[in-house]
């Protein structure tokens, strides 16, 4: 039987059924926070779920992540499911340039390194270089000179169980110039605060690949090797039909973040029982993993003295200082050693990415489930506020001074998201001077060493290289290189039916909500596949 959409949505909206209400701001509101020393504003968005307003923009698909560059003159926006990244003039907001992820085995064959032979094709034998990449999270290397795409996964592997792959852009043109595989389902990537490793942790197979990029020539980048967290998953899905790859991943290795010392790589551990997974770097070698946090750990950041963490499922941010983790860290026998003596801040639900002021005093945490920015004062580990967000955010990226943060909702279930939300931050207090990323030490007035603890950085880490002052206004676990989920859309009805009701914030009194409701429920589940979420 086949219902038209017009009395479909007559049935449900006359109903009265209450629909959960997605969040869309307007540009101009504002949130001061409880201790009224912070206040922010949304200022601008770039938005792809409605055609009008000057905000308008279509190229924003399903963003998944937004990085600001170094030199703090332009920031660029991954559309996951748009296959391309984005970059926009950070000063006037202006779109520079759509740098479109679609190659040709033969047109682009120049611009692949040779393989590593790490991550052997298992599935696929032809045309494998001729696809659609789904743009992830980035991180920058040399000084800002590129910027590092991996990819959720190769657009004919449905599965995302067989080699994806890696685009380094030159930031100066905003072009591709360097394709290099990687294992299958990568999410995170990061570059060594010396500037000579990307580490990329794999989502798809508890793996985590270690590239060299000590060279400032993007040929004679390659492979150091590729770690395994505990076991490596045996990847043999359908090839005619898709599966949640989105759970059931192992580990599902998620945030990654080098010490400040370049000697340890910490893994978030999303899946499983969690934890985060402790490689030393010199000896390449998987040393196990820390429990004790909270599970579902997704991001991590370092700043001043403290690991931070935002938790996923609990809706917390939670830190400990980096000289209690690596005291933890230092009895991992290949195993698991479990710390406590986390500090947490409740946040909203879903929490995702997280972001710090230069002086480490506040954090900001975009909440997918919640819909909102919310902000953490590290001094008492309390949250004080929070502002709306384009259901439903998930990357968030803040200035190098701390006035501006961006956020990406990605969206899901076919609504929500597809915008970027701009927002300036006022401050009571000076939030731009930084302290020593390992102890909160001072730094020397060149930034480069603590006057405390004594570290020296030859340069500063990716992870802090954010924008200007004036924007928008083990053993076998180790394999050495050889020489040499995104939201589904909805289809036919079902799709007309979710986007009439995305573009509302639906709040209607309650009448014959139950019959309407099975109804339409009843409809969608025989006309639309299940859909999917992707961390």
């Amino acid at each position: 039987m086949r219902f038209p959409v017009t009395i479909l949505l007559a049935l449900f909206f006359s109903s009265g059924l209450s629909a959960q209400s997605l969040v869309h701001p307007s540009v101009g509101e504002s949130v001061t926070t409880s201790d009224n020393k912070v206040k922010i504003i949304l200022i601008d968005k770039k938005q792809n779920f409605s055609m009008h307003g000057s905000t308008y923009d279509p190229d924003i698909n399903s963003p998944k992540s937004v990085h600001i560059h170094p030199n703090g003159k332009k920031y660029y926006v991954n559309s996951l499911e748009g296959c391309t990244t984005i970059s926009y003039d950070f000063t006037t907001n202006r779109k520079l340039r759509v740098i479109r992820h679609s190659f040709d085995e033969v047109r682009d064959a120049a611009l692949w390194s040779e393989p590593s032979g790490l991550f052997p094709w298992t599935h696929y034998s032809e045309n494998l270089n001729t696809f659609y990449g789904k743009p992830v999270e980035s991180t920058y290397s040399h000084a800002g000179a590129y910027l590092w795409v991996p990819y959720y996964r190769r657009s004919f592997d449905i599965n995302a169980q067989d080699p994806s792959a890696v685009a380094i852009i030159d930031t100066e043109t905003d072009s591709i110039v360097r394709l290099m595989e990687t294992g299958p389902l990568p999410k995170m990537i990061t570059t060594s605060p010396d500037g000579n490793i990307v580490a990329i942790s794999h989502w798809g197979n508890n793996t985590v690949g270690l590239i060299d990029i000590s060279s400032s020539n993007p040929a004679d980048w390659k492979y150091i090797c590729k770690l395994v967290v505990d076991y490596e998953l045996k990847l043999n899905y359908p090839l005619d039909h898709s599966v949640d790859r989105d759970n059931g991943s192992g580990y599902a290795l998620r945030g990654t973040v080098f010490t400040p010392d370049n000697k340890y790589l910490f893994v978030g551990c999303m899946g499983n029982d969690g934890g985060i997974a402790v490689i030393d770097i010199p000896q390449r070698k998987y040393l196990g993993r820390v429990l004790g946090m909270m599970p579902n750990v997704r991001h991590i950041v370092l700043s001043n003295g403290y690991l931070y963490l935002s938790i996923n499922k609990g809706g917390a941010v939670q830190r400990i200082s980096l000289e209690k983790f690596l005291d933890a860290a230092s009895r991992l026998d290949g195993k698991t050693t479990s710390l406590s003596g986390w500090e947490t801040a409740k946040v909203g639900t879903g929490a995702r990415t997280i972001s710090l002021t230069p002086n480490g005093q506040y954090v900001f945490a975009a909440c997918n489930n919640a819909s909102g920015i919310y902000i953490v004062d590290t001094e008492t580990m309390t949250t004080i506020g929070h502002i709306d967000a384009d259901s439903y955010p998930v990357g968030l990226d803040i200035s190098s001074d701390g006035t501006y943060v961006f956020s990406t909702s990605q969206g899901r279930d076919n609504g929500g998201g597809n915008c970027v939300d701009i927002y300036k931050v006022e401050y009571q207090d000076d939030v731009t001077k930084r302290g020593c990323l390992a102890c909160g030490g001072a730094m020397s007035d060149n930034g480069n060493e603590c006057l405390a603890c004594g570290l020296k950085l030859s340069s500063s880490p990716a992870s802090e290289a954010s924008s200007s002052d004036k924007p928008l206004d083990a053993g076998s676990d180790v394999t050495q290189a050889s020489e040499g989920v995104q939201p589904a859309a909805a289809t036919g009805c079902a799709s007309q039916i979710m986007q009439a009701i995305a573009d509302y914030r639906i709040i209607l009194p309650t009448a014959a909500a139950v019959l309407a409701l099975i109804a339409l429920i009843a409809f969608v589940v025989h006309r639309s596949s299940r859909m999917k979420k992707s961390a």
